[in-house]
């Protein structure tokens, strides 16, 4: 298993996302043939120098029919008249360079914000069906392409939400242009070729004030941003820093990709890329992507306890229930005495620690207890597989066990070999016998 950490510590946006990524390793030749069939655009990588530091750039430049003002600090922020707060640097005194590569998106101080706000360019407007469409018509994996389309389907439904229209009928703007298309495609082949199964956000730092969109003037984080982190959880940071940090693009990836927001107390780097942003703020625009070391998948486990003195039979049994099914490892009670020799349960929870706060939803919801204690676990577990081995009563299942010095040993499922025993109408226990052997034969 590979296991990614998102530092957004700027934020988070569609081009750093795919720079990231390409800096930690992502193939090129992936990329470059999936967005071919993506029209009216050509893409650019190349490496830019953000305080000093080495990072990779990857640039979406459209022709001057598409072209729109991502990028323009004057138009995005010129409203506030407030330069000195949101920094916004003529292209001779700023010290993010990279050769010729600045002028393809460092190209503020060629606009004039009445300009910009008098005449707008050609925008296309897209749905989601528009967009499902081409993704399907691109040359890419089956992952990347199911990615691409589940992170436009967080879009489509943050938007509508946010104007109050149906997912069918919300039109994408800024999101549904060509940029952004080529922004997530690529972002989507990328993650998909790295192979992560696991990513870890803690926080994603977010800034404040007012940006200009297609919609007019609105507050930072934008509509789209909030309702993406409401549905999906995502942890904003909100900072003092004036400006957008977060992009709907950036916001919905991250919910699409996104496994867990707790970092383990000790991380070992394999290997770090780091994707710069185009857009000039005060602290410099890096997301680093981090690949943590190890193939294995942390075998800690969470035990979550509390005492019950006054719910029912029928309740505790219930809530065992809902637990098992909310995906526990474990469940179990055990009787003990409470304060005022008082006869009770002891609710105890062994579960993964990306499903914490269902579990302790449900013990709240279902019991009557007001508070839970829980622990982090360090367990020894031996290597196991699941195989399937031919009997005289038919096919049973069998978890299959190994020690460190490479004993085996075979258990018959038990949903499996009950299955089979009510079938053939024979013990149970003759059904394991014979599982076992057929599999040490």
């Amino acid at each position: 298993m590979k296991t990614l950490y998102l530092e957004c510590n700027s934020g988070i946006s569609g081009d750093m996302i795919v720079a990231a990524l390409l800096d930690l390793g992502a193939e090129r030749k992936l990329l470059d043939k999936a967005l071919a069939g993506i029209k009216d655009c050509r893409t650019e990588i190349s490496r830019v120098i953000k305080n000093g530091i080495d990072c990779c750039d990857f640039n979406v430049i459209l022709d001057e029919e598409h072209e729109n003002h991502d990028h323009d600090m004057e138009y995005l922020y010129g409203h506030l008249k407030y330069e000195d707060e949101i920094h916004i640097h003529e292209h001779h005194h700023d010290h993010e360079h990279d050769g010729d590569h600045e002028h393809h998106h460092d190209h503020e101080h060629h606009h004039d914000h009445e300009h910009h706000h008098d005449h707008e360019q050609h925008h296309d407007h897209r749905n989601l069906r528009d967009v499902t469409e081409i993704i399907n018509s691109l040359d890419m994996t089956d992952g990347a392409r199911s990615l691409a389309i589940r992170v436009f389907e967080i879009l489509a439904a943050a938007e509508a939400k946010a104007h109050a229209a149906s997912i069918e009928e919300v039109h994408f703007h800024e999101v549904g242009a060509i940029d952004s298309i080529a922004d997530i495609v690529a972002a989507s082949v990328c993650f998909d070729a790295l192979g992560i199964s696991e990513v870890i956000i803690p926080k994603i730092c977010e800034g404040s004030g007012s940006i200009r969109c297609q919609h007019g003037i609105l507050p930072v984080p934008v509509p789209a941003v909030l309702n993406v982190a409401a549905e999906y959880g995502l942890p904003l940071a909100l900072t003092e820093r004036k400006g957008e940090l977060v992009t709907p693009t950036g916001a919905a990836f991250a919910a699409a990709v996104m496994t867990s927001d707790r970092l383990p107390e000790v991380i070992i780097p394999e290997k770090v890329g780091l994707g710069a942003g185009k857009r000039k703020y005060e602290q410099p625009s890096i997301l680093r992507a981090i690949l943590l070391k190890g193939s294995k998948k942390d075998d800690g486990i969470w035990k979550l306890e509390t005492n019950i003195d006054d719910s029912t039979g029928e309740q505790l049994g219930y809530t065992m229930n809902c637990l098992m099914e909310a995906g526990a490892r474990d469940v179990y009670y055990t009787p003990v005495y409470m304060k005022k020799n008082r006869p009770a349960w002891l609710l105890s929870v062994l579960t993964d620690e990306d499903k914490i706060e269902e579990m302790e939803r449900i013990i709240f919801r279902e019991t009557t207890t007001i508070g839970i204690r829980r622990q982090k676990m360090e367990r020894t577990v031996l290597t196991r597989e699941q195989k399937v081995v031919t009997t005289r009563y038919g096919n049973v299942e069998v978890k299959i066990s190994c020690t460190p010095e490479g004993r085996k040993t075979a258990h018959a499922e038990y949903e499996s070999a009950a299955a089979i025993a009510k079938e053939k109408g024979v013990p149970l226990t003759d059904v394991y016998i014979e599982a076992e052997s057929s599999f040490r034969d």
